[in-house]
C-alpha cells in the first residue's frame, strides 16, 4: 500500500493542477483577469492553499494559462515573416491577432500588461513584438504600409479590439474581423477601398 501512496499523491496533485488551469482559462477568456485567485480556487474546488502551492502568484498562473496562446501568437508572426509578400503577411498578422484576442479577453489584458516578475511571459511577448517590427519594416519597404506606422500602434489596436463586447464568442470574432479590415485600410500607404467583412450588431453599453 505504501508503494502506491507517492504515485497517488502525484496523481492528485496533477489532477488539481489541470483542473485549476482549465477553470482559469475559461474564467479569464470570458471575464478577463479580474477574476480573483480565491474565486478560481472555489470554481476549481480546491482550497486556496492548494492553488497557491501550484501557483504562488497570480502572475505565475497567468503565465502558465496563456503559454499556449503566446506560442500560437509567435507562430502567426513567424508564418507571416516567411511569406514573400510582406504586406500580405503583415495584414495576416493584424487579422489573426485581432481574432485571437477577441476569443480570449484575458489574453488581451495579459499581453498589454506589465508583469515585472513574469520573466518568461515578458520575454516571449518581446520576441513576438520584435518580429512584428521586422515585418512592418519590410512592409514599409514595399511602399504598402504607411511610413509613420509604429509598433505602439499595434498595441493600441489590441487595446481597442479588447474593448469589443458581444453576446457570444462567435460574434466577437466576426466584429474583430471587420475591425481588422477597417484598420488595415487605414494602415495602407495609399488608400484602397475594399469590401469589408459583414457588419455585426453590437449591444450598446448601459451607463449607470
Amino acid at each position: 500500500m505504501e508503494n502506491h501512496l507517492p504515485h497517488s499523491l502525484r496523481s492528485d496533485a496533477r489532477d488539481n493542477r489541470e483542473r485549476i488551469l482549465a477553470v482559469t482559462r475559461t474564467a479569464f477568456a470570458a471575464e478577463g483577469l479580474g477574476v480573483t485567485m480565491r474565486e478560481i480556487a472555489r470554481r476549481a474546488e480546491v482550497g486556496p492553499a492548494t492553488l497557491y502551492r501550484h501557483f504562488p502568484t497570480k502572475e505565475a498562473l497567468v503565465t502558465e494559462v496563456f503559454a499556449e496562446q503566446m506560442t500560437t501568437c509567435t507562430a502567426i508572426v513567424d508564418e507571416a515573416l516567411a511569406d514573400p509578400d510582406s504586406w500580405r503577411g503583415f495584414c495576416r498578422v493584424v487579422e489573426k491577432i485581432c481574432e485571437m484576442h477577441a476569443e480570449d479577453r484575458g489574453f488581451t489584458t495579459a499581453f498589454v500588461s506589465a508583469f515585472p516578475h513574469a520573466i518568461d511571459f515578458a520575454a516571449a511577448r518581446e520576441r513576438a513584438l520584435d518580429k512584428v517590427a521586422e515585418l512592418a519594416r519590410r512592409a514599409k519597404e514595399t511602399g504598402k504600409l504607411r511610413p509613420d506606422f509604429v509598433l505602439d500602434d499595434l498595441i493600441m489596436v489590441l487595446m481597442a479590439n479588447g474593448g469589443i463586447r458581444t453576446p457570444s464568442p462567435a460574434t466577437a470574432v466576426a466584429a474583430a474581423r471587420r475591425f481588422a479590415a477597417l484598420l488595415i485600410q487605414g494602415m495602407r500607404a495609399e488608400p484602397v477601398i475594399l469590401p469589408l467583412p459583414p457588419a455585426v450588431r453590437l449591444p450598446l453599453t448601459v451607463m449607470t
